[in-house]
Order: C-alpha cells, then structure tokens, then sequence
C-alpha cells in the first residue's frame, strides 16, 4: 500500500515515520510513505496557502489552487481520496478495515478556519475522528495511517489483530499479565483453567458487559444472539443484588450517621 498526507507542515510526520510498527512495516516494504507539501503548489510569491474568507468572518480559509494542484500531482484514478475534517463521517475500526484493503490512500490535512468549500468535490470522502477541534489535520491524519498500516499483512503479528476493541462493536475483555496478585488485586482464576473454550466464553461475557457498561453507544447499535441477552440479564440480575445489599448497609448504617 502507499499513503500520501498532503500537509502544510511535513516535518511534523519525521517522528510518526521513524517509529514504532510504522517504521518497521516500511522498512519490510508493507506500505510506503509520501509527504508532500502544499506550499510548494501556492500561487502566491511568499508561499501562502490561505486567504481571508469572502464574506467577512474570523480567520483564514486555505485556498483552492493549491490543494487542488497538489492533490492531482500525488494521486491517479487508482487513488482513493480523503480530507480530513469536522464535516466528515467519525472514523471507526471499520473504516480502517475498509482502507486497509485499499491500494493508494491520500490523506489531505486542513489547516485554519478549514478548506474553500469547493474542495469537496476533489475528494472521495471526508473523515474526522471525533467531535472536537484541532488546529489541523495532521493529527488525525497519523491516526488513521496508524489504523491502517496496523492492519496490512506483515505489518504485525496475525494473532495480534484477530481479537481486538470493536470487533463486531464489542470492547475487548480484559488482559492481565504478572505478577498475579499487586496490592491485594488478583488475576481472575479462571484464566488458569487451562480450558480454552472456558476461558474464551468467559472473555465474550467479560467483552459484553464492558461494552454495556463502558460504552452503551457501541452496545446499543450492536445486534445480540440469545446467547449475549442472557449474558445481559445475568449480569444485570447479580447488579440488583448487589445494589439491595448496598441499600441495606446504608440503612443498616444510618444510625452511625451523624445529625444534621
């Protein structure tokens, strides 16, 4: 696979380049890397790539020419185009799915108050990895090339990608490792069963509650067998439990509580 970032600011990816599984999944030839700078495609004798915006308003707008000069100077019909801005659908483990099986990614970074609104028309999709504001696109463009390059074979390990967060919209259960009691806090026993189907129904009750728990978005779009309902209704059995147990000891208690 080869990505491309379009940026403003190439120095910024000198260190996301030089790391960790990136680094390594280029070096084995998994993917490869293209950064190229905007500016270099600015009309403008100072290399500017912004303007004020028509209309009146506060801040810069980034200008059309460049961003579309430089896009189709790093991209052909093959490549799949993306801007990355606040308008754009939430990036999710799906899509890194989806773009990992691409075979040319372009990944343009907005700047300042955003991009002329033309723009969209040069881009396959837009994408943004949350509901908050960043000064530019460069974060979230090493976001999704960390996503995706993560995925592509040879990058790492199979294993390590097989059962992971948001897999069929569920948390991952949780992981532990030694030593096997820290102040008090003891590694569940059952994971020393040596019974693997045991261990592994015990993780997908363990990733159903978390995902009711931690994130009731990912829960509630997520389609059940009747196997995960009865998981649910269990475990939310045993909570009533334990919230009644709660409110005994607290009225038990009250008489130690001292008058207002």
């Amino acid at each position: 696979m080869k990505i491309t970032i379009l940026t403003i600011f190439p120095e910024f990816f000198d260190r996301f380049l030089d790391n960790s599984i990136v680094k390594r999944a280029i070096a084995k030839g998994v993917v490869t890397f293209e950064i190229a700078n905007i500016r270099d495609y600015s009309l403008d004798k100072n290399h500017r790539v912004d303007d004020h915006p028509i209309g009146g308003g506060a801040g810069l707008v980034m200008r059309l020419e460049p961003l579309v000069s430089c896009l189709r100077s790093h991209s052909n019909e093959k490549s799949h185009k993306i801007y990355l801005g606040p308008r754009g659908k939430s990036f999710t483990q799906k899509d890194a799915i989806r773009l990992s099986r691409m075979e040319d990614l372009v990944l343009v970074c907005g700047h300042y108050e955003g991009v002329d609104a033309r723009f969209s028309s040069y881009v396959d999709e837009e994408l943004s990895i949350g509901d908050f504001i960043l000064t530019g696109g460069e974060i979230p463009a090493m976001a999704i090339a960390d996503s995706v390059t993560r995925l592509l074979k040879g990058a790492i390990s199979e294993d390590s990608t097989k059962e992971e967060s948001f897999d069929d919209d569920l948390l991952e259960y949780d992981q532990y490792t030694y030593p096997l009691e820290f102040e008090g806090k003891r590694i569940p026993e059952i994971l020393f069963c040596g019974n693997h189907e045991v261990v592994s129904s015990y993780r997908h009750r363990e990733s159903v509650i978390l995902t009711y728990e931690k994130r009731r978005d990912l829960f509630d779009r997520r389609r059940y067998s009747k196997k995960d309902y009865e998981i649910l209704m269990s475990y939310l059995e045993g909570k009533k439990e334990e919230d009644k147990k709660e409110k005994e000891a607290l009225e038990k208690g009250k008489k130690f509580l001292p008058k207002s």
